[in-house]
Formats: structure tokens, sequence, C-alpha cells
């Protein structure tokens, strides 16, 4: 869950999944979190329905834990 000031800048964000803090500093999160803004489409009972969720890194990889075919992971050498 974000939260933004005025001037659209994040202020804060929290973990949907236990509600943990996330360090903000400057509009940036400033640790290990999964931002997903989602907007449903046609074949779903969403229809319209645009999700926006965050997820601290604990959460996240609780949640892949318990997927049947793992996330497909890959090394990034160069980071932007």
């Amino acid at each position: 869950m974000r939260k933004y000031k005025g001037n659209g800048e994040l202020e804060s964000a929290i973990c949907n999944c236990c509600a943990k803090k996330l360090a903000v500093k400057g509009g940036i999160v400033r640790e290990g979190a999964l931002m997903l803004d989602h907007a449903w489409d046609y074949f779903s009972e969403k229809d319209g329905e645009v999700h926006h969720l965050d997820l601290c890194e604990d959460c996240y990889d609780q949640l892949i834990r318990g997927f049947r075919i793992p996330v497909d992971i890959e090394e990034r050498t160069e980071l932007l």
C-alpha cells in the first residue's frame, strides 16, 4: 500500500501482507520489495479493475515457496 504526497512523491509504503512499514527516503523505497500494479482485462472476473499491492521481501519469499512451478530467476550482472 503506497501513500503519496500532494506533489506525487512517494511518502510511505506498507507491505499488504504483513503490514511492515517499508523504508522510504526521498520518494524511493530503500529496501527489497515487490510493487505490483495490475490492470485486469477481459476474461477475468475483475475486468476493469486495477489492483495495487506491495510485498516486503520476506512475504514475497514466503509466497513463492508455495508455488508448484518455481519462479524463473535470472542473474543480472549490471545494475543500473
